[in-house]
């Protein structure tokens, strides 16, 4: 039999392949259900412009973390801790585990949701069946990286399988190309964009995805490792694009000019099987709990590559877990609308994404760092000014929210 030569470069990039499809995940969180539905039900196909800005966004920035692991060997949080001052650091290092809980608490409450609305299970229980299933993914990921990669890319397909069913459901649809041109409609529209920035532009993600890549440091030729790296982070972002625009559109087709209720993921689940059918809430159900899984469990990865970056420490996984589920479990416990709690640990993630995105420019562009791959001053302007958007867009919603 004769055997079949596979090309130098096509072996190189399928080793690369996978790590962004890890981080995708985060992409397509219960989060993202929350904020993106809301959007579309609220406000139609207004603000579909920031789903695909934002993805485009996180392309970019998913690029440049990936880029710093392969071609340093090292994670941005390690990086950091290396070339600025330990109180940087530390400042660094407190507002990442903040952010880690707010992204715990929007997968935890989400899953939660989802075994509710499939099983009935109450909302507490459900919070604690997610923290064990998730963890027994999250045992996979030391030592069994690719099988890791495989759980959350399967996850993955069934939450795009669930979407791109109930869209199809839909039928043709109307007016969703004027959704594309800029513009906001009153301080609420704002709160909902900025929520779904944070959402989709993950700042834990930017952390853990050069830890994902540092393992391909010196691995082979570097140009063809980083095409490789690109091709990974276009197809995996890509298809978290086409997720959350599927959620946008079939909020806005379902619930915007239906008058039907729209308040909770669970209003949305009903709706879905009143509007569409019963296949189409079935498709929700399963693609927010699949979303919750996998989202948590790669919460808790990056959490743990944040703690041992940036304070060369590391504690138990389990612990972690504990830790980090404890203000969703208080969530559930006080009987807090969960819609309403997703949609503001969204806003709290977008606070944290220019703590996450500045650093790694200043990084990326230097040539002690970076050596011949170091950035131009294009790429580092267009980080700079995403990092300003963000920081401006927040700005705005703080002030607004305070004053008025």
């Amino acid at each position: 039999m004769v055997g079949i030569t596979v090309p130098a470069r096509v072996r190189s990039a399928a080793v690369v392949m996978g790590p962004a499809f890890v981080v995708a995940v985060a992409y397509v969180d219960p989060g993202n259900f929350a904020t993106n539905m809301a959007g579309g039900a609220t406000h139609g196909f207004l603000l579909l412009w920031v789903i695909v800005s934002a993805s485009l966004l996180a392309m970019f920035v998913q690029y440049q973390s990936a880029k710093l692991g392969i071609v340093t060997g090292r994670n941005l949080p390690e990086l950091c801790r290396e070339h600025y001052p330990r109180p940087v650091t530390r400042l660094l290092w407190v507002q990442a585990e903040l952010v880690a809980m707010a992204t715990d608490l929007a997968e935890f409450v989400g899953a939660a949701v989802a075994l509710n609305l499939l099983f009935g299970v109450p909302l507490l229980p459900a919070a604690l069946i997610t923290a064990v299933v998730s963890f027994g993914i999250l045992a996979l990921a030391p030592l069994r990286r690719r099988r890791f990669e495989s759980v959350i890319i399967g996850l993955l397909a069934v939450v795009l399988g669930g979407f791109l069913y109930q869209t199809l459901q839909l039928g043709p649809l109307t007016g969703a190309a004027a959704g594309l041109v800029p513009g906001f409609a009153g301080v609420d529209s704002v709160l909902l964009a900025t929520g779904m920035l944070g959402a989709t532009v993950m700042p834990h993600v930017i952390y853990l995805h050069s830890a994902l890549t540092q393992r391909h440091h010196g691995s082979g030729d570097l140009s063809g490792v980083l095409r490789a790296s690109r091709a990974d982070i276009v197809v995996a972002l890509g298809i978290a694009a086409v997720v959350n625009v599927s959620m946008l559109v079939v909020a806005a087709g379902a619930f915007h000019r239906t008058g039907a209720p729209r308040e909770s993921l669970q209003d949305m689940h009903s709706g879905l099987g009143q509007l569409l059918g019963p296949g189409a809430a079935l498709a929700f159900a399963l693609a927010l709990l699949a979303s919750g899984l996998a989202a948590s469990s790669v919460g808790t990865y990056s959490g743990q590559v944040v703690m041992e970056g940036f304070l060369r420490r590391r504690i138990p996984l389990w612990l972690r877990r504990a830790i980090t589920m404890t203000p969703a479990l208080a969530v559930l416990a006080l009987g807090v609308d969960p819609t309403k709690a997703l949609v503001l640990s969204q806003v709290v993630l977008s606070f944290g994404i220019p703590f996450a995105l500045v650093p790694m420019v200043l990084l990326a562009r230097r040539r002690d760092v970076m050596g011949a791959a170091a950035n131009r001053r294009r790429t580092t302007f267009t980080g700079a000014a995403a990092a300003g958007v963000i920081s401006a867009l927040n700005l705005f919603l703080l002030v607004r929210t305070v004053v008025g």
